[in-house]
């Protein structure tokens, strides 16, 4: 509304009382002079205050709008999370980031409905109280274990209505598990690699010493360097896929591959090596294709250490099978299967057998060239992919090893590519 509006508005109405008045006063007969002038004067009076009124008004802010809208934008563009929270902690803002790792998170409601843990909500607090910002640790373990910081500060309300709180989230997760896998790969390393170092310098100095001369001794020792270097070089390789993979862990795999193709093309590989070993693979896909969400080198991976794991400790018939099903909770699933009719794995060990250089028989595991990495990759890729392992094994009958993964299903977007069918 304009000034020069509210100015003849605060005028009509300031004479509108003044005769409303005097008619009043005519009525009941006390009409004179000095009533008349006293309207008047009271009319001049009240027009003048309403229009000086009106003139000092605050102008209102017109850039409102677009200036919250540029806000709204660069929240949108921020890839860590952000969250906006009044006075009383209902959520104000989010973005899509943390719409994603918090995904209870609603506006208009408390953040604790979404956000858990006491520190932050506690430092939350004392932030809107105090008005001084905080940093505090935040750490997530469903669906993956994960670390972050949270740096709460206090911000005016848009509204002027009183003090929020703005949590800004930096993921710290790639930063821990480089620093762990900087410390397990020093400890496991010195240890794992000392006993075939240990063999390489005992024969190299027997090489150079007493046979020195020996042709028979040397070419026999010299296979055996060569086994042990191989043994150092797959360890490596595998402490070195094991890192990571857990390095990455906690970012889900965008890509979609056929796990059939992947299962066959691995069931071809192994065939000579597991004949070699007077075992034999057999493999049944059923009704294709099984299409999953995933990453072809990871999921070739795990498909290879089952496998593997069959022949070197299993028996001498290996089946590997893919079939669908549907879990009440989880929806559909595509299920890879590996069987053995080996000699079984005692119970008590089956819980450990997933953690790292964990053997049943440590002296069979070497001489069939095991590292016990095997089955800690296939657990934490498994875990990237949002994949499940279960183990079932009876001592003189056999192990049933399955891998269950989320079916991409039959609508899958055909611009997506099929990784497992890349050069």
């Amino acid at each position: 509304m304009s000034d020069r509006l509210r100015s003849s508005r605060a005028w009509i109405g300031a004479a509108t009382a003044a005769g409303l008045f005097g008619l009043a006063a005519a009525l009941a007969g006390h009409l004179d002079l000095p009533l008349i002038l006293a309207g008047l004067g009271a009319t001049a009076i009240g027009g003048w205050l309403g229009s000086r009124g009106a003139a000092k008004s605050p102008p209102r802010p017109t850039a409102t709008a677009p200036r919250h809208a540029v806000a709204e934008a660069l929240l949108t563009h921020v890839p860590d999370p952000v969250i906006l929270v009044d006075r009383r902690t209902l959520v104000v803002e989010a973005n899509p980031a943390a719409r994603a790792l918090l995904p209870a998170l609603h506006h208009g409601r408390p953040l604790s409905f979404a956000l858990r843990d006491p520190e932050v909500l506690d430092s939350v607090e004392a932030v809107l109280s105090s008005g001084m910002p905080r940093r505090v640790a935040l750490s997530t373990r469903v669906p993956l274990e994960r670390t972050f910081e949270v740096q709460i500060g206090a911000l005016p309300m848009p509204d002027g209505s009183g003090v929020s709180a703005l949590l800004f989230l930096r993921d710290l997760t790639s930063a821990r598990r480089l620093e762990a896998m900087r410390v397990d790969f020093v400890a496991n390393a010195s240890h794992e690699l000392r006993t075939p170092l240990a063999t390489l310098i005992g024969f190299i100095e027997t090489l150079q010493g007493p046979a020195r001369a020996d042709t028979q001794a040397r070419e026999r020792f010299l296979e055996i360097m060569r086994v042990q270097a191989l043994r150092m070089t797959r360890l490596i390789d595998d402490l070195l896929s094991l890192s990571r993979i857990e390095l990455r862990e906690h970012v889900a795999p965008t890509g979609v591959v056929d796990l059939g193709a992947l299962a066959r093309q691995m069931v071809d590989a192994q065939g000579p090596p597991a004949e070699a070993r007077g075992a034999t693979i057999r493999f049944e896909d059923g009704a294709g294709p099984y299409r999953v969400p995933g990453d072809a080198d990871e999921l070739t991976r795990v498909i290879e250490n089952l496998i593997e794991n069959a022949v070197k400790y299993g028996g001498g018939r290996i089946g590997v099978g893919l079939t669908r099903e549907n879990d009440p909770r989880l929806g559909s699933r595509i299920v890879l299967s590996v069987t053995d009719d080996g000699p079984g794995i005692p119970p008590e060990h089956i819980p450990r057998l997933t953690e790292r250089f964990y053997r049943v028989d440590v002296a069979s595991s070497r001489a069939r060239g095991g590292t016990g990495l095997g089955l800690a990759i296939v657990k934490h890729s498994l875990n990237r992919h949002r994949g499940r392992l279960t183990i079932e094994s009876t001592v003189g009958e056999g192990t049933v090893v399955r891998v269950s993964l989320p079916d991409y299903g039959a609508a899958a977007a055909p611009a997506v590519l099929d990784q497992a069918s890349a050069p």
